[in-house]
């Protein structure tokens, strides 16, 4: 598929770039390069491949869930600066 300097300055406009005459020649040919070389592998026969997420095969790497206690309010509100009736005191950031 051959990209025409029209082309370009259409995609260039969207972008909002500006570009030589050399860029967009330059550009025209680049893209159509990109566009012949996805042609070809559009060609190749994927018909007995089976659709993967990965390259590599991959199982699930997450360790399994444990239930564990977790720390007392008291205990997390140690560190706090400010408390206020068990809760976390923080200043009104928003009128």
């Amino acid at each position: 598929m051959a990209i025409t300097i029209k082309d370009v300055e259409y995609v260039a406009k969207l972008a909002r770039l500006k570009l030589t005459d050399e860029e967009k020649e330059k550009y025209s040919k680049q893209l159509g390069d990109i566009l012949n070389y996805i042609n070809k592998l559009n060609e190749i026969d994927t018909s007995d491949i089976e659709p993967t997420s990965h390259v590599v095969s991959v199982s699930n790497v997450f360790r399994e869930d444990r239930v564990k206690p977790s720390l007392s309010r008291k205990e997390i509100l140690s560190n706090a600066p400010e408390k206020e009736k068990g809760f976390f005191k923080v200043k009104k950031i928003i009128e």
